[in-house]
């Protein structure tokens, strides 16, 4: 179903009863479904693959430039279509018949004008993505904003306004939104965990716990909140885990085995172990230390999993000795992840042992949305 069924019934039969086919409230069908303007168009547009040195590669172009309330643009993702994600929102969200109370209840030329209303603090997110929402379901939809990605509201702020038909403006309403709240909710919560993590260098990244289908702009809310990003998936870096060394045999089979596969593949990522005991990072670093200087893809990072522990008495209630024992015995040879236990009121404590990165599952799999409202009024 295109995206022209968003706004007009199509002939269906189903179940022995047919829908007669209705009018669709936008003018043009062929400008509906190909209009792009070509400044937001190559923000969206899906990864164009390109031959680079006998590698494929893929590149997203920006127009930030152009798109002033996009401080941070997506980060980079090689077969990640944001266009045809948000395409696929729209047509869930309308099914067979388009929005029939929409279609059954406002006048065809009925125009709207509708504001966005911060109803709690945060941090915005996903401004971009809610202009082409409203763009795609049609592109007579003005939007304007008074505030930008990776600002700051408070609760009552009005930070945007949207006008328009007013069939239309409904049909994007809910989706917009739900891009809009998701990923303010991360941005918020990443802001948090980044300002109680203050001088001290740990940078806080998300993980791949991301719903199926949004990882992407789950991601992208961790950029806009301030944080870094963890690999984006499997592909684009080694990360061998208790797992791989049990089905490798070990872990130096395990690591060498990777080795030879990026060598193989003519690959260039980094390289991740996790350990989740002193033994398990004393094994790792015998590793690093003898192929010091001596192998093209050396391990990068140890990941430091679960070397805390819950303790009421101890500061911030969290034990961090071990942690603290492992970033210590590392000695800056190779950078380290903190991870597990990871709160707004732990995470300064595990800051302050010294590691490279803090890894939080819960940004992303545990969201608090951004409370937004979008009034209406009709012309």
């Amino acid at each position: 179903m295109s995206v022209v069924s968003l706004l007009c019934n199509s002939s269906v039969a189903t179940k022995g009863f047919s829908q007669k086919k209705q009018d669709c409230s936008v003018r043009s069908i062929n400008k509906l479904q190909l209009s792009t303007p070509q400044r937001t168009r190559s923000l969206f547009a899906a990864p164009r693959r390109v031959a680079s040195n006998g590698r494929v590669l893929s590149q997203v172009r920006s127009a930030m430039a152009e798109t002033t309330h996009v401080t941070i643009p997506p980060p980079f993702h090689p077969t990640f279509d944001i266009e045809g994600s948000i395409r696929a929102a729209l047509e869930e969200d309308s099914g067979s018949f388009g929005d029939v109370t929409a279609l059954s209840t406002i006048p065809e030329d009925t125009q709207a004008v509708a504001t966005f209303l911060a109803k709690g603090d945060g941090v915005l997110a996903g401004l971009a993505v809610a202009d082409k929402v409203f763009e795609m379901v049609d592109p007579r939809i003005s939007v304007e904003w008074s505030a930008k990605d990776g600002d700051s509201v408070t609760y009552g702020t009005i930070f945007g306004k949207v006008r328009g038909p007013a069939r239309g403006v409904l049909v994007a309403e809910r989706v917009a939104l739900n891009y809009m709240q998701r990923m303010g909710g991360i941005a918020t919560a990443t802001a948090e965990m980044v300002k109680e993590a203050e001088g001290f260098p740990a940078k806080i990244l998300e993980t791949r716990k991301t719903v199926p289908g949004l990882r992407l702009f789950d991601k992208w809310a961790v950029l806009i909140g301030g944080g870094d990003n963890h690999r984006m998936g499997l592909y684009d870096m080694i990360m061998i885990k208790d797992n791989h060394i049990a089905a490798a045999g070990g872990l130096t089979q395990a690591v060498e085995r990777a080795q030879a596969f990026l060598t193989e593949k003519n690959l260039s990522m980094g390289m991740e172990v996790e350990t989740r005991t002193m033994d398990e990072v004393r094994e790792v670093m015998e590793i690093v230390d003898r192929q010091a200087g001596k192998v093209d893809h050396p391990i990068t990072r140890v990941m430091l999993d679960n070397m805390t522990k819950m303790d009421p008495s101890a500061e911030a209630g969290i034990d961090v000795s071990m942690l603290e024992e492992a970033v210590a015995y590392i000695g800056g040879r190779v950078e380290t992840e903190g991870s597990g236990n990871v709160n707004l009121r732990t995470v300064r404590r595990i800051a302050s042992t010294g590691v490279t990165y803090i890894s939080v599952g819960a940004l992303t799999h545990s969201v608090k949305a951004l409370d937004i409202s979008f009034n209406i009024e009709t012309q």
